[in-house]
Formats: C-alpha cells, structure tokens, sequence
C-alpha cells in the first residue's frame, strides 16, 4: 500500500515539476539507503534514465522518506484528485503554474496571502463570492482585477 502511495506522489511531483535540471547522472549507489528503498522499482534500469529524470526521483525519494505517515496520505489523496481531473483542466494548471512561478517572490506572497484570507473566510462567504464571480462577464473580471491592481499600487510604499 505504502509503495503504490509514493508511486502516485513521485509521479504528481514529476507532472507538477516545471524546470528540468540538466545535471549529471546520479550513480545509484549515490543514493542512500533510504532513498534506494523508496526508488527500489527503479533499480534495474536506473542508470536508463535521463540525469535530470534520476535528479527529480532522488528529491522526491528524499522528501517522501521525511514525510510523516498522515503526510504521505494526504499526498496519495492529492494525487488522486489530480488524476480524476480531465486533460484541459490538468493542463490548464499547469500553465497557471508555470505564470505563478514567473511572478516576483513579493507577488507570489501576495498571491498566497490572499488566497489564506479567503480560506479564513467562512463556507458561506466563500461560496458567494465564488458565485459572483462567475456570474461576471469576462470585462467585468477584469474590471475587478484592475481595480485591485490599481488600489495596490496607490498604497504600496513607495522605496
């Protein structure tokens, strides 16, 4: 059970990563004990695989060998939502993934910032304005979204 759970976590880390590293290959013997346990399905034909793809294995062997028991199922049910998803909605994470990753540090904050605050929002209120928002048209969208971007430029401090 555990080792389908890390399976589904290593291949979500895989779709979810955005930069593939150009490194030099990684001797399966570099491993450690830990991580050649995690990787054990990859043995016979690790050094088959691409340095970058062996890099990427080695990290998320190592952050899977970190995780608690209860962080390791949490991860297992992410990874099914993610494959319950349709093809157009996977790739349209991606892509707003890969937009979020180009943004400053100070605005990835700000972004997760406002996401804690509308989580901190009750059920009910979040759901309203949900609904409101999908009931604009895509001008009004971005009517709104340029309002907020100007009220946060007039009371941003200036440098």
């Amino acid at each position: 059970m555990k080792s389908k759970l890390f399976i589904r976590f290593l291949a979500a880390m895989l779709l979810m990563a955005s930069v593939s590293s150009a490194g030099a290959e990684t001797p399966w013997t570099d491993l450690s004990p830990e991580q050649q346990r995690v990787l054990s399905r990859f043995a016979d034909r690790w050094s088959e695989l691409p340095a970058d793809r062996q890099e990427r294995l080695a990290r998320g062997a190592e952050r899977w060998a970190a995780m608690s028991p209860e962080q390791r199922a949490a991860a297992g049910q992410r990874f099914q939502q993610w494959r319950s998803l349709s093809d157009e909605r996977r790739a349209l994470i991606r892509e707003r993934y890969e937009i979020y990753q180009s943004l400053s540090p100070a605005e990835r904050e700000r972004i997760r910032d406002n996401y804690q605050r509308f989580r901190q929002l009750n059920r009910d209120r979040r759901q309203e304005i949900r609904d409101r928002y999908r009931q604009m048209t895509p001008e009004q969208r971005q009517r709104v979204r340029d309002a907020v971007r100007d009220r946060r430029q007039r009371t941003r401090p200036r440098d």
